[in-house]
């Protein structure tokens, strides 16, 4: 199994380095997300902007994210095919329709799974919330804390416990990341308390950590057996930091992260640490030599920088 162990202090200066990089130059000259474009006509910020991350977001797992958000948007740009981003006209239509009309441009992959998770969704905010998901922000006091704990809780009456509110949108992963898009992509300033959200960690977060040296040593497991550690080093790493005035959260390195092993880290060399992207790469003093074997299938880590 091995062990791994934080280094704080490598990863508030890395931490630094990333948000000043995506802030100007870019990150592999990348400062755009997947998400960041609007279907043409969407106003930034509107209730159709935000059901459209929403219900996006909420299938965002084991996806290439850019074809995920070219999907959304062509769904959304076909007048035949809009309705999937209005809860209560998803209401209105057979479940046997959108089950077809998410794959028109290949919005689902897991078909049917990621149909039940788009139709409860849409049910949930309209019966509950008004087809709004602000008035359930708002129920939650705007609280991070409050909002990541009620996505996973809240159940449907009817459902003898049995039905969760937000399949999937309650992930460890995707209700920080929509969180994040919120405040990010919508504009939503009345979020409280995002520094106890934890850094929203899929394979790209992990590989780029990892790369990085802020979590260090020797392990052979699951994917899953790093992001404790990776929630934990970037909570800690930019804590005292501030950006534009404010304290930094771990939420700013997630899309320079995001970047740094897409565009970068990806192309390492998982047994002899060798990156054909390293000299051009702005964080290329922070690469860590050694094993960074990191995929869905598992992970191999053999680093130790001192």
């Amino acid at each position: 199994m091995g062990t791994l162990v934080p280094d704080i202090s490598r990863a508030r200066a890395a931490a630094q380095v990333l948000y000043r990089a995506f802030s100007t130059t870019g990150i592999h000259g990348r400062t755009d997300m997947p998400e960041d474009l609007l279907p043409q006509g969407m106003e930034r910020g509107s209730l159709e902007h935000i059901l459209f991350i929403t219900l996006t977001v909420a299938i965002d797992y084991q996806r290439d994210a850019p074809a995920l958000w070219k999907s959304a948007r062509e769904t959304y740009t076909d007048p035949a095919t809009r309705y999937l981003f209005n809860p209560q006209k998803v209401f209105e239509t057979s479940y046997d329709a959108l089950f077809h009309d998410m794959q028109k441009y290949h919005l689902s992959k897991k078909q049917h799974q990621d149909a039940f998770i788009w139709r409860t969704i849409a049910l949930t905010f309209l019966k509950k919330w008004s087809g709004d998901p602000r008035l359930f922000l708002s129920d939650c006091n705007w609280y991070a804390p409050t909002i990541l704990s009620r996505l996973k809780t809240d159940i449907h009456p009817s459902s003898r416990g049995q039905q969760r509110d937000f399949p999937f949108l309650r992930g460890d992963k995707i209700g920080p990341l929509w969180l994040r898009m919120l405040r990010d992509n919508a504009n939503i300033s009345d979020l409280k308390n995002l520094d106890q959200v934890p850094i929203p960690v899929d394979i790209h977060v992990a590989r780029a950590s990892v790369s990085l040296g802020v979590i260090q040593g020797s392990i052979e497991g699951n994917l899953g057996d790093v992001f404790p550690l990776i929630r934990k080093v970037w909570a800690e790493g930019v804590r005292e930091l501030t950006v534009k005035g404010h304290p930094m959260i771990a939420l700013d390195v997630d899309e320079p992260l995001w970047h740094l092993s897409k565009y970068g880290c990806t192309y390492r060399d998982p047994r002899t640490g060798e990156c054909p992207q390293k000299i051009s790469c702005e964080l290329k003093d922070f690469c860590a030599p050694g094993i960074v074997h990191v995929s869905s299938n598992g992970v191999e880590i053999q680093t130790n920088i001192y």
